[in-house]
């Protein structure tokens, strides 16, 4: 096999009913967090017992199955990753898919709090491209949004990460009366550090100490305010995600715009969702789901465990139905998006 080449699968490609392949798998690796943001979860949170949780190697297996059967992209995410016990040796683990070539990117989604400790060693086990979740850049704010986060422990760990040679894409979720003001100057500093920068509206899961219709803004109303101050100019770059890309010509970055309300990004939609507790989720505005914790402890070897995924990926839905009004206050789902992973 020559270095270009790739492995070829040993299992069909996974493909949906409606014809969309499935290259992209997220895993939540934990369901804790070190913070409580306030449109995440409450503050004095339930999370899973320990028990239930799949060991680091359980997650590895599952993460190769998946491989095996042509997902190209992983991304760890949590609650936040980095507080799992040891993650590091299942992340180092995983990065032997991208020496081998059968997997082109192994990422992170991260709250930032642990990149000052794991940046170097985040790189070394090959992994390039993080996203940091970041919401504002004034220190009593990022508080109360956080409830137990501190923002110069953050600042430091994205520093850290710059200087491990790891690419930085910051993730802000955009809340009404909250950080809405803030948008500009945040993307502004942004891209004034070589970061890109994803708006992302606030979405339906999980009980929270609060009312999300309070949240709620429409990026279609930050888009036009944005138009007001910059020259937005729309970029044709897809990635099977739901982000929607344009770049400002006056700061010369790229900014992302993940609209799951105000424009339903379901069409081309390449991924699933694992959870620490192996169930897979087909759709992350969608219920149903699929048990892969039994089929994996079942038998040494993967074909139940095999059969169980191509089952599931026969399962996924066109699209979500995520809504939020007045009028409906419950949260379209039960589970918090710390179960699922961002």
């Amino acid at each position: 096999m020559t270095i270009n080449e790739k492995p070829v699968s040993s299992s069909p490609a996974l493909v949906d009913p409606f014809g969309r392949q499935v290259t992209y798998l997220r895993v939540s690796v934990t369901d804790r967090c070190d913070f409580r943001c306030v449109y995440c979860m409450s503050e004095h949170m339930t999370f899973l017992p320990k028990p239930e949780i799949l060991t680091l190697e359980e997650l590895d297996r599952l993460c190769t199955a998946f491989i095996h059967q042509g997902v190209r992209r992983l991304r760890l995410t949590g609650g936040e990753p980095l507080v799992r016990r040891d993650v590091m040796t299942l992340i180092r683990n995983l990065g032997r898919h991208l020496d081998s070539g059968a997997l082109d990117e192994l990422t992170i989604t991260t709250n930032g709090s642990q990149l000052a400790r794991y940046a170097d060693d985040l790189y070394a086990a090959g992994i390039r491209r993080i996203n940091v979740s970041l919401d504002t850049l004034n220190e009593g704010l990022f508080a109360d949004i956080t409830r137990w986060g501190r923002l110069p422990q953050v600042l430091d760990g994205i520093r850290a990460a710059q200087k491990a040679g790891l690419q930085i894409k910051i993730n802000t979720v955009a809340l009404r009366g909250i950080n809405e003001a803030e948008i500009p100057s945040l993307i502004e500093w942004a891209h004034g550090e070589g970061h890109d920068l994803t708006l992302i509206e606030t979405m339906p899961l999980g009980e929270i100490d609060g009312d999300r219709s309070d949240q709620y803004l429409p990026l279609s109303k930050v888009r036009a305010d944005l138009e007001s101050r910059w020259t937005l100019i729309d970029l044709p770059e897809r990635t099977g995600g739901p982000a929607r890309y344009v770049r400002i010509e006056e700061t010369g970055g790229k900014l992302g715009l993940i609209t799951p309300l105000t424009h339903n990004f379901c069409e081309s939609c390449n991924r699933v969702r694992l959870t620490c507790t192996g169930t897979l989720f087909m759709c992350l505005g969608q219920d149903d789901a699929a048990d892969l914790r039994a089929p994996l402890r079942a038998s040494s070897d993967d074909a139940l465990l095999n059969a169980a995924i191509a089952e599931a990926i026969g399962r996924k839905p066109k699209g979500h139905d995520f809504i939020i009004d007045r009028d409906r206050p419950q949260p379209a789902l039960s589970r918090h998006m710390s179960q699922t992973g961002g």
